[in-house]
């Protein structure tokens, strides 16, 4: 048999059963291997299979499925386009498997020469800043190592492999026996360290406003055994953006996501926390706030991560740092006896009740809709089994994930790290065939959705019922707001009166074949915008947005005493809370702190 069917087989004893692909001659024997094994999806451009590659296993690990996938592309070009895919699943500690093709191994250039084979260039050295493992195999190796490579990409802390296969080695003949050398072990992520658990129970039972934020790395599986315990010790819940659903919102001890584009009322919870349990979250700045000196500053900060890196990389302040695994250290928490913080977490729901996600700061000129309204509204549409995609930039995304609530039982994805563009389509395209019967739904802005448009091909080619907001503000709403803050409305290339062009969207979509429908002041409660919701397939709302909408709340820069520009920690966010509701919402902060913050 080729190699390429032996690696193919080899893949789907460990799980893999999909993959997305653009065809090329420098992976044809791969493509071929795949074609006999998997189920393979063409998409238009290469990062797009990425991108689909990173959400189907997303998607699947949310509803305990053992389905993998992976994305398979050609030398030179099929590799630098999926760069971006990869760097956004580098960043975000998610898996995804990359074969790439490339030339015959005599072809290879060396180091001498820039190029010799046909769209040869070094994909690994490429590949390698955004890979946990990034090789190229120029001769058929065994079962155990290649194995071994692959496991790497969803072990430990997870991460892209690249492999790239040079054309002689995929299609040379091998003998099956010969090569199977058995299978590697998977790398087991670290237990929780049981001295480093009752030094955190011991700061847990002391504490009188604790606070638990669950990241992506808790899985959904830990998160929903865990909330019995939770309820019952009214141990208030938080999540970062990856975690969002790893509980319902209306769920009594959930406390919101605190973030830079977080909810108000989650930050200024957090701030007044006197511990935070942040589990499966690197903390990053985002998460923090850009001044991340000030985070929690009333509270011992523990942070639990199985990477050693992100203990150590001194933002944000962490008392306790605890290396493992954190569906492990959630288990070993809650099995110790614990308090009940049933006072702190009315007052949770107190400052909840009186800081609503939906403020009255915007502005949004009449014709248009109010983004945060309109998002609460499809949020209350939506079942317990739709997939929910908010897009990885710009105003739909923010607005989305602040205004968005979640049900127990929705998968709700992004990739924000790398905040790119053009994200949005290609992830629904993969939660969908991970989710078979469920509708998947959809915020895209019109900039980012115009980046990987192509892909509605795909939508329309499999028929997937993904219902898509385009949120059409003529342009990059968050180069907009740039430019209008930071450079007095000096606009350039954010918008269709500045160079940037939009197609007509109804001539668009249907070209593919896909119903759309143009949204009016009713939204999603117009008969027949509903009815293309519940019907099955896929359909586009176009959600007109005030191209000059404002964004609020949100963290914005101060000038200090010493004339620098510092920004603002998470509790003081844009515009300014009225100062009655301020006294009582901000009340444990310090008058040192208030002063330190103003």
């Amino acid at each position: 048999m080729k190699y390429s069917d032996l690696m193919m087989g080899w893949l789907r004893e460990l799980g893999y059963t999909h993959c997305f692909f653009v065809a090329g001659g420098n992976s044809m024997h791969l493509l071929d291997g795949a074609r006999q094994t998997m189920t393979c999806v063409p998409v238009v451009h290469e990062v797009a299979a990425g991108i689909a590659a990173e959400y189907f296993n997303e998607q699947a690990r949310a509803t305990g499925s053992d389905e993998r996938a992976f994305a398979l592309v050609t030398a030179g070009p099929g590799l630098t386009n999926l760069l971006t895919a990869m760097a956004g699943a580098y960043l975000e500690s998610r898996e995804l498997l990359v074969i790439g093709g490339q030339v015959k191994s005599t072809d290879l250039a060396g180091s001498t020469l820039r190029q010799r084979g046909i769209q040869e260039i070094d994909g690994v050295a490429m590949s390698a800043p955004v890979a946990v493992v990034s090789e190229r195999i120029e001769r058929p190796i065994g079962r155990r190592a290649f194995t071994d490579m692959v496991q790497r990409g969803y072990t430990g802390r997870p991460g892209p492999v690249f492999l790239e296969v040079c054309l002689d080695a995929q299609g040379a003949p091998v003998d099956a026996g010969t090569l199977d050398d058995g299978v590697a072990a998977p790398d087991v992520a670290p237990g929780a360290d049981t001295d480093r658990s009752a030094e955190v129970v011991e700061a847990l039972r002391a504490a009188q406003r604790p606070v638990l934020l669950l990241g992506g790395g808790v899985s959904r599986a830990a998160a929903a055994a865990a909330l019995p315990r939770l309820r019952e010790v009214s141990l208030p819940v938080m999540t970062t953006w990856n975690g969002a659903d790893r509980l319902g919102a209306d769920d009594v001890v959930y406390a919101g996501r605190p973030n830079t584009w977080g909810q108000r009322s989650a930050n200024i919870l957090i701030q007044q926390a006197d511990l935070v349990l942040a589990l499966g979250t690197r903390l990053g700045l985002q998460q923090t706030g850009f001044n991340w000196q000030q985070f929690a500053p009333l509270a011992t900060v523990v942070q639990v991560d199985i990477d050693e890196a992100e203990l150590t990389k001194g933002h944000p302040r962490v008392d306790i740092p605890w290396l493992g695994d954190a569906d492990a250290a959630l288990a070993a928490v809650l099995e110790a006896e614990l308090p009940s913080w049933g006072e702190w977490l009315s007052e949770c729901q107190e400052v909840r009740a009186l800081l609503p996600v939906i403020e009255d700061g915007n502005t949004t000129a009449d014709g248009y809709l109010d983004p945060y309204r309109f998002v609460s509204d499809v949020s209350a549409a939506c079942t317990p089994s739709d997939v929910v995609i908010p897009c990885s930039s710009g105003g739909a995304f923010t607005v989305t994930l602040q205004a968005f609530d979640q049900k127990l039982g929705q998968t709700v994805i992004s990739d924000h790290g790398l905040a790119s563009m053009g994200y949005g389509l290609s992830g629904a395209i993969g939660a969908s065939l991970a989710a078979p019967g469920r509708r998947t739904v959809l915020f895209e802005g019109d900039g980012g959705f115009m980046q990987n448009s192509q892909e509605l091909a795909t939508v329309a080619v499999n028929n997937l019922p993904i219902k898509l907001f385009l949120f059409s503000n003529e342009g990059y709403a968050s180069i907009r707001m740039t430019q209008r803050g930071y450079f007095g409305g000096a606009y350039l290339g954010c918008d269709i009166r500045t160079g940037l062009g939009f197609p007509d969207w109804q001539l668009l979509f249907r070209a593919y074949g896909i119903p759309v429908a143009d949204l009016d002041e009713r939204g999603l409660d117009a008969p027949e915008a509903r009815e293309l919701f519940d019907a099955p397939g896929p359909a586009c709302f176009v959600v007109p947005i005030d191209p000059e909408q404002t964004y609020f709340p949100k963290i914005t820069s101060r000038v200090t005493a010493t004339g620098s520009m510092e920004s603002n920690p998470l509790h003081l966010m844009s515009p300014d809370l009225p100062e009655d509701v301020a006294r009582r919402v901000l009340g444990r902060l310090t008058v040192e702190q208030k002063e330190l913050t103003r």
